[in-house]
């Protein structure tokens, strides 16, 4: 009854017309709070359902596990399979397009028609595709699915329109390209062998027309059976046995002789004037040992010949090693004459291709380059020089370099910031490269009129940032920054950074980046903070580090309201048995001496260091071991240039750093951020936990109205310091949970009391690197969505309680500290954990979500809510669950809850209800659903601002919501976002001009400064992981409330702006994607974008302004999407053009003397071999047609209706007609030739008639 009269009483305070939001919200969207405003804010809202369409735009990067290449010599254009069913096709810088099969199968292999605009893909499911690339989005046209047999390889001769098809079972089967029907000519393994061989040839591994004939197909077989097949009389005209088994076939132009490579690392060369055994057998990189033999050689994987008119032929194969070279990379080999050039690649080769002029078999090949595919790159390779240098490539395939740990997306950026740091980044680019311009030139692109500037930051393990033009839908690299530089080289296996990360001691986080003041700051993960200037000058420098602790020893456990009786908690003193079993301490975080105290991770730099022009360090803030205990990793951070701070947070407490006079002029535990304020009861300090206080602190007084601080002496003292009165500050240390202590699951994914903390993909392995945790620390027990997936996991029932139900209800138990070892870096292109979609799943796999997605245990207020009120003291309690604790006892008083700073955001605002102007201000949020408001004083006069020291006052207003807040944002009363003010960037390294001396200018947008007409105050928006409410400051009322979500929870939010308004753009775990308008909070758009959430995509998802989004679809590629329906409209203008008309080179006049000896005197009607007339119908049941989306009907959707397909006719007729009017031109030209031709040999033969044969 309580319920459904809450349910009323939200209705009757709603607003008419609101909407109700989709089944995925968990409220009404826009409900205003019934508490009544002071005044009513009348916001024109701009933006309806109409504005927003959520599709993908464009994807970056190296296709992510390649399988196949293929390349139009004609239109220039290559083409690249991968194992989850991508295509990627690539022509001129800007012509990139990506493309899916629905199945997943992966591609094995791709065939052009070439100069035809369509692609024919054959994938693991058996299945062929035929693409159609004459428009910006390429569609299936037709596909055909093999029910009996699995294909192996695929050949489609020039300008032909039947497809020979290899399978498993040794038979070629042939099919029609224009319709995809299945001709009933078949040559059966059975007939292409001799009735006299006893043994299966094995799978067709080869199929090609001979250049001399088009009606001979020579198929190859595993086994190392090569047949020539005469398709006129349907019998083979030789048949060849070989020893060693056969990877590929080559062909020499005049179709006289081929190539083959074998298993065992040899070419072999045959002529068909005797197939009884080859005429040269050579092993490329087999030597000839001692006793005489050959060296045994790895298999020789692929081979090119390809001719040349002016030098000696190519041969260029990949693989033929031999065995006893252990731990050589993989190489491709360039046989030219007698010159063997042997290329190292970094990663194994899955395929390569020779580029040549022309597109016939038959001719002289004149090969100019090698596309190399390998695992994680591509290189093309100038075969033009004698040294083979490599092309430079213009697409960006270097993302995952180094594995990417997060990503920032900025658009319409500053438009000068591009420029320079393209000056900057271009003056440290590798040289070597070939001169001559990138060989795969197809398709157009044109700068579209909907560009503006967009940029894209990726951190990575390593440590280096990488700065990316992204405007206009294209990606190029502007600027690498190495975070490492400025930190001395930790020597392998000892000092301070091997006890934390033994890998990746410089991974980076997190970055926060003002590009109008070109201040960037970068978290990393080894606690430490690095912040940057931006200039264009190079310098001598001395890094200011500065030490921070930040471990708290307040006990700050969540204790339930006394008069609070809800059966779902459990009394303070009651645990879980679980609770006893502890997790064994790593002997890596203490040293023989003792424990670690007062240390940092890593060691900076202390000398004075030339940085050359570009972001330049100048200060360094670590985090400190305390008494034994590692820092905890930090989750939170925001700078703001106008005021000259840097805030940052983890699951301790807070920290405030003026960068200015490099001092620290706040830090405390979170609780101690409340004062009076404190929203929660918390647990009585443990007496065992009352440890020495370290020298450096001083004493706290609880009634104090300002925190002071003492300032610091030197830049780098560990001493906290504020400003005013000389009192004395304590911060009480603590030794809080680990970062890397995993949550456990709590309810439904309990496991057996016994088994050790809860990890979640700790092993999981980078691209390239190692990941995985100490053996003696590896999971014993990894659940997903409810099932066991280690395989050393205790046995376990998916989705079954281990906390006793009674009839009260299950009781929820505290988390205790532990404390595992640190964490090796978490490349988030490395992560691959399923997200749960359903109610029951959420609370326990968000947990561990949100471990790997902040590198920290992390604890928000959740759902059990009571349902009867609405009060925050009371009403919202919370989900908590334990953990293992770090000492070798555990007892009941030990058990805490931490509080993490989830988000921080400077900005100008009221912090007391009572504030006539806005102030500087800090706002904080918690993950137990909280949002702090401090106030500060900053000194104006840049004088007073360098000396003065800045004062920060207490907490002011306390805000609660459901879930760990995740983002701030600030609205003035008309509804226009209000963006912090910044300082105008000036160069720190310019020369100073004596008669104008450098003076900060900053950018303030005040919340008053426009506003006279509606009076003072502004809207702040919070949100949550399960709400959204808009505050009106200073009275701090709640204006409006809305429930995201019920059965998820929220992973990514912003404030952004779209269509020249604002809303509110949230990403789910369970993939859904929502916009909600702002200040009403209505639903916009809901879009189940993604069926599933990796945590991957949970780390780099990110928002920006003009509608649109990011994140890493895979460990190297970047997918952009946008939910705005203003770009989607635009998104075919902004795409480039796969296919361009271009004319069929003409194939080379043989002359009189080839085509009378030894030319193809027969033409080839395959028309009349393969069609339905002479050959038949195939089998019903062997393969099934099934009719594609991409034909005309298909367009429809991508060229907007029926006028697009109208116009699409019209070109193709007028195409049709073009090439007509063409063959008709070049006929009448033949008949003139042969005219002119006959003229001359009939005067020529009356001439000669009378003489004789001693008068020539």
């Amino acid at each position: 009854m309580k319920k459904f009269r809450k349910v009323l009483d939200g209705l009757t305070t709603s607003s008419p017309g609101v909407t109700i939001g989709s089944p995925s919200c968990g409220s009404a969207a826009g409900t205003p709070t019934a508490a009544p405003t002071p005044r009513e804010i009348d916001v024109q809202e701009t933006l309806v359902s109409e504005n927003f369409q959520l599709c993908k735009t464009v994807r970056h990067g190296f296709p992510y596990q390649p399988t196949a290449l293929a390349f139009d010599p004609v239109q220039k254009i290559l083409a690249i399979g991968s194992r989850t069913g991508g295509v990627r096709i690539l022509g001129r810088p800007g012509v990139d397009c990506y493309c899916q099969h629905e199945s997943g199968a992966a591609v094995l292999q791709l065939q052009f028609l070439i100069n035809e605009g369509a692609l024919v893909t054959a994938c693991a499911d058996d299945t062929l595709h035929l693409w159609n690339l004459r428009q910006r989005r390429p569609a299936i046209l037709h596909s055909l699915k093999f029910n009996r047999e699995r294909i192996t390889f695929c050949h489609l001769p020039f300008q032909s329109k039947w497809l020979y098809v290899g399978t498993e079972r040794g038979n070629t089967h042939i099919v029609n390209i224009e319709s995809f029907i299945l001709s009933g000519y078949v040559i059966m393994w059975n007939k292409a062998i001799e009735l006299s061989t006893k043994t299966h040839p094995g799978p067709v591994v080869h199929l090609s027309d001979s250049p001399k004939d088009e009606g001979k197909l020579l198929i190859g077989f595993e086994s190392g059976t090569v047949v020539q097949w005469d398709l006129r009389v349907k019998k083979a005209d030789f048949r060849i046995y070989y020893d060693e088994a056969i990877h590929s076939v080559s062909w020499h132009h005049e179709g006289k002789q081929f190539m083959c490579s074998h298993s065992d690392g040899s070419l072999t060369m045959w002529n068909l004037r005797n197939t009884t055994k080859p005429f040269q057998v050579t092993f490329p990189h087999g030597k000839i040992q001692k006793d005489g033999r050959k060296e045994s050689c790895k298999p020789i994987l692929k081979v090119e010949y390809k001719t040349s008119r002016n030098s000696e032929p190519f041969v260029i194969f990949s693989g033929g090693l031999s065995y006893d070279k252990a731990g050589r990379r993989p190489t491709l080999t360039i046989m030219h004459g007698k010159a063997i050039t042997v290329l190292e690649m970094d990663y194994p080769i899955v395929e390569f291709m020779v580029l040549c002029e022309t597109p016939y078999n038959n001719e002289v090949q004149e090969p100019y380059a090698v596309v190399v595919l390998l695992e994680k790159d591509l290189i093309v390779v100038d075969l033009t020089q004698s040294n083979f240098p490599v092309f430079e490539n213009p697409y960006p395939m270097d993302v995952h370099e180094s594995p990417v740990t997060c990503t920032a997306y900025f658009a319409d950026c500053p438009p000068d910031i591009i420029p320079i740091l393209y000056s900057i980044g271009a003056k440290h680019k590798k040289t070597g490269y070939s001169q001559k311009e990138w060989p795969i030139t197809g398709g157009t692109w044109t700068l579209g009129s909907h560009t503006y500037p967009e940029i894209i930051i990726t951190g990575h393990a390593d440590g280096s940032i990488k700065f990316w033009d992204a405007s206009a839908i294209t990606l190029q690299m502007l600027y690498k920054l190495k975070t490492s530089k400025v930190f001395e080289k930790p020597k392998p296996g000892e000092g301070r950074a091997a006890d934390l990360v033994e890998e990746d001691p410089f991974a980076v986080q997190m970055v926060s980046w003002c590009p109008q003041s070109r201040i960037f700051c970068v978290v990393g993960i080894s606690a430490h903070i690095i912040l940057y200037r931006f200039s264009k000058y190079d310098a001598n420098t001395q890094i200011v580090s500065l030490e921070v602790r930040l471990q708290c020893e307040a006990e700050d456990v969540i204790s339930p309201s006394e008069n609070e009786n809800n059966p779902c908690f459990s009394e303070p003193s009651s645990h879980s048995p679980q609770l006893h079993h502890q997790h064994p301490v790593s002997p890596g975080n203490r040293t023989p001496e003792g424990s670690k105290d007062s240390v940092p991770c890593l060691k900076v730099k202390d000398r004075v260091v030339r940085v050359p022009p570009g972001y330049q360090s100048e200060l360094v803030i670590q985090l400190l071991w305390v008494d034994g205990e590692p820092p905890q990793q930090i989750t939170s951070l925001d700078i703001n240039s106008a005021y000259g701070l840097l805030a940052f947070g983890n699951c301790n407490g807070l920290a405030v750093v003026d960068y200015l006079q490099k001092t620290i002029l706040l830090c405390m535990s979170t609780l101690d951020l409340y004062g009076a304020s404190d929203p929660y009861q918390r647990l009585t300090r443990s007496p065992r936990r009352n440890r020495q206080s370290t020298s450096g602190l001083t004493e706290l007084t609880d009634n104090q109205q300002s925190i002071d601080m003492e300032r610091s002496k030197s830049p780098t003292s560990v001493c906290v310091c504020s400003v005013g009165s000389p009192v004395p500050v304590h911060y009480p240390t603590s030794l809080h949970n680990d970062p890397r202590v995993l949550p456990e699951p709590v309810a439904s994914l309990r496991a057996s009391h016994c088994s050790p903390v809860f990890y979640l993909l700790d092993n999981v392995k980078g691209p390239g690197r190692k990941l995985s945790l100490p053996t003696d620390l590896k999971t014993d027990l990894d659940h997903v969505n409810g099932h066991c997936t280690s395989p050393t996991s205790q046995p376990c029932s998916a989705g079954k309680p281990r906390i006793p139900m009674g009839p009260e209800g299950p009781r929820l138990t505290r988390r205790g500290p532990g404390r595992p070892p640190f964490r090796k870096a978490q490349s988030a292109a490395c992560m691959e954990i399923s997200l749960p979609v359903s109610h029951t799943e959420g609370h326990a796999s968000r947990r561990a979500m949100l471990q790997q997605l902040h590198g920290v245990t992390m604890y928000s207020h959740d759902e059990h809510h009571s349902a009867a009120s609405y009060c925050w003291s009371e009403r919202e309690s919370r989900e908590n669950s334990f953990s293992r604790s770090r000492s070798s006892s555990v007892s009941s008083i030990d058990r805490d809850t931490k509080e993490a700073i989830t988000t921080l955001q400077f900005g100008e605002s009221y912090g007391r209800k009572s504030d006539a102007l806005p102030t500087p201000c800090l706002w904080v949020g918690t993950s137990l659903g909280v949002a702090l408001l401090i106030p500060m004083s900053i000194p104006t006069d840049q004088e007073e601002r360098m000396e003065e020291p800045v004062t920060i006052g207490p907490s002011g207003a306390v805000q609660m919501l459901k879930g760990s807040v995740l983002r701030f944002g600030f609205l003035d009363c008309m509804g226009g976002i209000i963006q912090s003010p910044y300082e105008v960037w000036k160069d720190p390294n310019a020369p100073e001009d004596p008669d104008r001396p450098r003076r900060r200018k900053l950018v303030h947008f005040s919340p008053s400064s426009s506003q006279d007409a509606y009076g003072e105050g502004h809207l702040a928006v919070v949100c949550s992981e399960r709400q959204a409410k808009i505050f009106l400051m200073p009275s701090q009322s709640c204006l409006y409330v809305h429930n995201i979500t019920e059965s998820s929870f929220v992973l990514r939010a912003d404030v952004v702006s779209v269509s020249n308004s604002v809303c509110l753009a949230c990403f789910c775990a369970n993939g859904h994607v929502m916009t909600l308008s702002l200040p009403s909070l209505r639903p916009l758009m809901d879009v189940n974008y993604l069926p599933l959430t990796d945590m991957r995509i949970a780390r780099t998802f990110c928002f920006t302004n003009g509608g649109q989004a990011l994140y890493l679809s895979s460990p190297t590629e970047i997918q952009r999407i946008t939910y705005s329906q203003e770009m989607c409209d635009n998104l075919q203008e902004m795409l480039g053009e796969l296919f361009t008309p271009i004319e069929t080179p003409e194939a080379q006049n043989r002359g009189f003397l080839k085509g009378f000896f030894g030319g193809n005197a027969q033409t080839f009607d395959r028309e009349e071999l393969f069609g339905e007339a002479a050959a038949g119908k195939a089998s019903r049941s062997l393969a099934q047609h099934i009719p594609g989306q991409g034909g005309m009907e298909g367009m429809k959707v991508a060229a907007s209706g029926v006028v697009g397909d109208l116009a699409r006719a019209r070109i193709a007729l007028d195409e049709r007609g073009q090439r007509l009017g063409e063959l008709e031109e070049r006929t009448a030209l033949m008949m003139t030739s042969a005219e002119t031709f006959s003229k001359h040999a009939h005067e020529l033969m009356l001439k000669c008639k009378d003489k004789k044969w001693y008068q020539f």
